[in-house]
């Protein structure tokens, strides 16, 4: 994938403040500490573009990433940091809930989980939300490094047993060693073509 331009066009905090140019976007979420901003960042070859917070659980945003003129990257708010305050908790739902709701141009969300865990309750209900909304679902496994690749099936049919996913793919990536990020964007390519919108890849 060519990256020709990135801009962070916006961190928005209600829908009045979303993009409305009609580009398509496709979603990253997961829980604080699963490594969302690091891929992020490993995706569009940047090291700092996605923030990687020293403060789990205090990104409120949802921040709009605008590739190549084309389309949308959306970083969207970690969850399950257990020292976040209840009604900062409370907020995340409201962020998240609007936005599934009233985002007109979502074509798919990216679940980050981390390779070396059992997807926890939180993760669990995050994609039952996402299914509740009927929106296209991705798992992304994480730290990818952090296990042997031998282990990598075992540890994929876990996470579909743990989740009921029944999507067709599950796709590692490692920040540290820069791998499979080609796999995603391949991924990210084909979500588009599926939709009638065809992105320039070179």
């Amino acid at each position: 994938m060519k990256l020709k331009s990135i801009e962070l066009v916006i961190s928005a905090m209600s829908k009045t403040q979303y993009p409305h140019d009609g580009l398509p976007e496709v979603a990253f979420v997961g829980r604080s500490n699963v490594g969302k901003s690091s891929a992020i960042n490993t995706l569009l070859n940047r090291r700092s573009l996605a923030r990687v917070s020293q403060n789990p659980g205090k990104t409120r945003t949802i921040n709009f990433y605008k590739i190549n003129e084309e389309f949308y990257f959306v970083d969207l708010p970690g969850y399950g940091y257990a020292k976040t305050a209840k009604t900062e908790r409370q907020h995340w739902g409201t962020v998240m809930q609007e936005y599934f709701e009233n985002s007109q141009d979502l074509r798919h969300i990216f679940l980050l989980l981390d390779i070396r865990h059992e997807p926890k309750e939180d993760d669990i209900l995050m994609y039952k939300y996402a299914v509740h909304y009927n929106i296209p679902v991705t798992i992304i496994a994480t730290k990818s490094d952090k296990i042997s690749r031998g282990a990598f099936q075992k540890t994929f049919s876990m996470m579909r047993k743990k989740l009921d996913y029944h999507g067709e793919k599950i796709l590692p990536i490692s920040s540290l060693k820069k791998t499979g990020k080609d796999e995603i964007w391949n991924h990210i390519v084909n979500i588009f073509e599926q939709d009638g919108y065809n992105i320039t890849v070179e």
